[in-house]
């Protein structure tokens, strides 16, 4: 890992960082080797799993991924791996049976651009408020095993930048990490995503829609946290009221708040 960046150094996995030493507003940073978050895991070598599960101690994947992915793709190494808990918490509605498409339109989103040429924030942040409202239970259960997860956890997809983005700011959001660290650590999505791009683009389950999109389309934007964030308190009065609204409870927040900040 650098020094000071929090960036994994994967040899088959990119997007990966720990989302220790973030500032919160209990003036405690968060810890290192609790959540983890990264891109697609399909091509872990035996050493990246070695380093994660000996290393890092990571005793738990949050796959958000949809069903029709996991079949296409497969669980990834790590679901094999001694001492380590594969969770599916897709965050999308199932289609019916039999479908084998994958929605990269919601999966991954790309953000159009307005008359003045600028990304228009609303479009993302609806995929992003649309993740919360069509499974706020596999929100849920993802904080619930952040929370209560021995070791680290680690929440993927298969850019790590929507999805993920998604799970991993609602969990910061939660235990008071400041929202500027929140949206930074988003944008660090940004440094990789050209890397992250060519993988897929060589994937079936994604290289149609891959090779479709302008590059541009595909880079996180500060407007689209900051609006998600703002959404959450505008209509639900803040991200710990939505969850509570979904059954999160007070025993839930402080053992995420042990697990995150200590």
């Amino acid at each position: 890992m650098s020094s000071g960046r929090h960036e994994l150094s994967l040899l088959g996995a990119l997007n990966a960082r720990d989302l220790g030493g973030l500032p919160t507003a209990a003036h405690r940073p968060t810890l290192f080797r609790r959540l983890i978050r990264s891109g697609s895991l399909q091509e872990l070598t035996s050493c990246d799993v070695e380093h994660l599960t000996q290393d890092l101690n990571v005793r738990h994947v949050i796959d958000l991924r949809s069903t029709v992915e996991v079949r296409r793709e497969g669980p990834g190494p790590l679901a094999h791996a001694a001492g380590v808990t594969l969770h599916h918490l897709s965050l999308l509605t199932e289609s019916a049976q039999g479908q084998d498409r994958v929605d990269t339109e919601r999966a991954m989103p790309w953000h159009r651009t307005g008359e003045d040429g600028r990304p228009k924030a609303a479009g993302t942040t609806g995929h992003y408020l649309r993740y919360c409202a069509e499974r706020p239970d596999s929100v849920v259960a993802a904080l619930r095993i952040i929370a209560r997860g021995d070791g680290a956890t680690m929440v993927h997809c298969a850019m790590g930048k929507d999805r993920t983005g998604v799970v991993c700011a609602l969990a910061l959001e939660t235990v008071g990490v400041d929202r500027q660290a929140i949206v930074a650590d988003y944008m660090r999505s940004g440094q990789q995503m050209a890397e992250v791009v060519e993988r897929l683009r060589d994937n079936p389950s994604y290289a149609a829609d891959i090779r479709a999109r302008p590059f541009s389309s595909m880079l996180p934007k500060p407007a689209f946290m900051w609006s998600l964030l703002a959404a959450f308190d505008d209509r639900f009065g803040g991200v710990r009221q939505w969850l509570t609204d979904q059954g999160w409870t007070d025993g839930d927040q402080r053992s995420l708040s042990s697990s995150l900040i200590g």
